[in-house]
């Protein structure tokens, strides 16, 4: 039976918090807040369906202007020529800013999006903090090559920094995702705009001035907030921008680099994603069920690499299925500032009213709702959802190829782990993977014939910033992590050098 626990009134968490979101959140430029617009748009706790602040879209033109002021401080050299060690210094005082004001960036997290405030305190912001110590650790190791095979000459690569760098942060995991784009834009010498999502305007812009307050001017990071089509276009197609990176949904990825391509920017896209999770009769049952629940149902379920399309040996189906559903169907939804609370509501209206639909999509189908769907008992007000699991008909069911995106998971019957490969590669999407085995060469055989860019084996998440982190297909294209994020913010030079003087033809002479 779900538990619902009542969300309190924006007022109310103010003053338990000691946190007063400001009545207007505008955008930051050159460490300033700037508040003057041409659109602005509300801003509603999503627990409550409060409108409690009003975001102000910056004009095209300005937008367009921003990227100019970072490509001009960027050949100033403002954060440029700053020797590695001074860049280094300061991030790790960002690092110890972002974790002095984490209760802060928690509580402004939770509420734009509604995702528990315990997930962002005890994870989302200290990664975020994470993502700076690393990218300052290991900026060090950044090197090139020297190839010495060429006869009479030496040769040397150089990485440089390429520019502007544009990160486009989403809303889910605002800080988390914004703060690695930011750290590796920044520590290789770029200029930074960060366009947020406009559900999550103020928690980027904190996050920025706590960048600035450690000692990154404020000529090289700037946060434009507003609406996509207008503010976020005008960045987008700056010839200023010299490097884009996305992290949202496939078809606004598409959108962007179409848009990006009349100035051929680099450009890095993490997209959607409907990974499979597969659970074999070799798991450990318990370490399974609890990390397949935690794949699916941790941020709301709001996570382009939910486990959502779970696979689940046919011997063991009956009992992982029951214990999976009796799991799902006790969730406490609610408060999303409740230290118990598991599931806050859904990030905003038009997403709650999206994730609805399958439910009805899904029983339309010939698929079976076996819990949830409806909203919780005493819910009247709010995105609440009760967390849904579906027996799916097939794979080829809208509630297995679709991006979902919520607390909604789909239960498939598999003969063996062939066939569970066969349906996990039978999708336009190719972000994540899962498999639960304690079987060496079922975790094998998963891994390299899974088409997804991570395979994550008997764990539910799990990230290393010197990997490769990217999709296959619609799920992206380039990678993050260390690698792909360097060579996404940087130009590779090669330097030829010839070993002795070379002797040269005398062309017009007699």
């Amino acid at each position: 039976m779900v538990s619902f626990i009542p969300p309190r009134s924006v007022a109310e968490l103010e003053v338990q918090f000691g946190v007063r979101y400001p009545q207007t959140i505008g955008s930051l430029i050159n460490g300033d807040r700037v508040e003057d617009g041409e659109e602005t748009w509300s801003l509603q706790y999503p627990a409550t369906e409060e409108v409690f602040a009003s975001g102000v879209s910056l004009a095209k033109e300005k937008a367009a202007d921003v990227a100019e002021q970072a490509a001009a401080a960027f050949k100033a050299g403002d954060w440029r020529l700053k020797p590695l060690s001074e860049r280094q210094a300061i991030f790790y005082r960002v690092a110890d800013q972002i974790l002095k004001h984490k209760d802060e960036l928690a509580f402004i997290q939770a509420l734009e999006t509604g995702i528990p405030y315990k997930q962002f305190q005890g994870f989302h912001v200290p990664r975020a903090a994470e993502n700076f110590r690393f990218f300052a650790d290991v900026a060090s190791t950044f090197a090139g090559e020297t190839y010495q095979q060429m006869e009479r000459y030496l040769s040397l690569t150089l990485h440089e920094p390429i520019g502007v760098g544009l990160v486009v942060a989403p809303w889910n995991a605002p800080l988390a995702l914004a703060s690695m784009k930011i750290a590796a834009c920044l520590i290789t010498g770029n200029s930074c705009i960060v366009k947020p999502s406009e559900y999550t305007p103020y928690s980027v812009l904190r996050l920025a001035e706590c960048v600035i307050e450690a000692g990154v001017p404020s000529t090289a990071v700037h946060v434009v907030n507003g609406l996509g089509p207008k503010a976020g276009a005008a960045l987008v197609e700056s010839p200023s921008v010299d490097a884009i990176n996305f992290v949202g949904g496939t078809e606004t990825g598409k959108r962007i680099m179409a848009a990006a391509s009349g100035t051929l920017k680099k450009i890095g896209l993490e997209l959607g994603g409907k990974s499979a999770n597969i659970v074999l009769k070799s798991a450990d049952f318990e370490r399974a069920l609890d990390g397949s629940l935690m794949s699916i149902f941790a941020g709301n379920g709001e996570q382009c690499l939910v486990g959502s399309r779970i696979m689940i040996e046919r011997s063991i189906y009956e009992e992982f299925a029951s214990a999976f559903v009796e799991r799902a169907a006790n969730l406490k939804i609610g408060d999303p500032f409740a230290d118990d609370v598991e599931i806050g509501p859904l990030a905003f209206k038009s997403h709650y009213d999206r994730v609805c639909s399958y439910v009805g999509i899904a029983q339309e189908e010939g698929s079976e709702i076996l819990c949830g769907g409806g909203r919780p008992e005493g819910a009247d007000r709010g995105f609440f959802i009760e967390p849904v699991v579906a027996r799916a008909q097939n794979n080829d069911a809208r509630i297995c190829q679709e991006e979902i995106f919520g607390p909604y998971a789909s239960l498939m019957p598999i003969d063996d782990l062939d066939q569970g490969i066969e349906l996990a590669n039978q999708s336009d999407f190719g972000l994540v993977s899962y498999i639960w085995t304690d079987d060496v060469p079922s975790m094998m055989k998963a891994s390299t014939g899974i088409r997804a860019g991570t395979v994550w084996v008997n764990t539910p998440v799990a990230r290393d910033l010197r990997a490769h982190f990217g999709g296959y297909k619609q799920s992206g294209i380039g990678r993050d992590g260390l690698p792909g994020s360097i060579e996404l913010f940087t130009e590779q030079k090669t330097v030829m050098l010839p070993t002795n003087p070379l002797f040269m033809p005398k062309l017009g002479t007699s």
